[in-house]
């Protein structure tokens, strides 16, 4: 059970939608995710937040940002992730509740695996390669896990919804 109330996650989902695609797609295509898109996926939360939680709720959650950007801090650090990562799963973190860590953590697995099997794959496609031959993220090793960390945030949200 998802405790993310499914009303919050109506009222969260279609601001986030738009900004999730954006983080995935620049990361496919520059290998950066835009501080602006960090940025508005905060304000997201800030403004729509205390209408969508109770206000208890809504203000404990923004230590989940400080704690994930500490820990990303420490793996960018690390050379673990890039630091647009860091930034964006800190942003994202306060959309989760505390109670969902596990099922969070299961669904970034499964996400990370998506997005790693789908990006490689699509990119052995010729067709694909060719519509997309300016990104990136063909270019090197590394993986655009913005494209992990967006699948991971909307589905979380859909499954609130769904769990409803």
């Amino acid at each position: 059970m998802i405790t993310t109330p499914a009303l919050a996650a109506l009222i969260f989902l279609p601001f986030v939608l738009p900004i999730a695609i954006w983080v995935a797609w620049s990361d496919m295509k520059f290998m950066k995710i835009p501080n602006k898109a960090v940025v508005a996926l905060a304000a997201v939360f800030l403004l729509l937040g205390p209408l969508a939680l109770p206000l208890g709720d809504w203000g404990w959650r923004w230590l989940h940002l400080v704690v994930v950007l500490a820990i990303g801090f420490v793996m960018n650090l690390g050379r673990l992730i890039g630091a647009g990562d860091a930034k964006f799963a800190a942003a994202m973190a306060p959309f989760f509740a505390a109670a969902d860590l596990r099922f969070a953590l299961a669904l970034f697995s499964a996400a990370l695996l998506a997005a790693f099997v789908s990006h490689r794959g699509l990119g052995r496609l010729p067709a694909f390669r060719t519509a997309a031959a300016d990104w990136e993220s063909w270019k090197r090793r590394d993986f655009p896990m913005g494209l992990a960390l967006s699948g991971m945030l909307i589905l979380y949200l859909l499954a609130a919804i769904l769990d409803a």
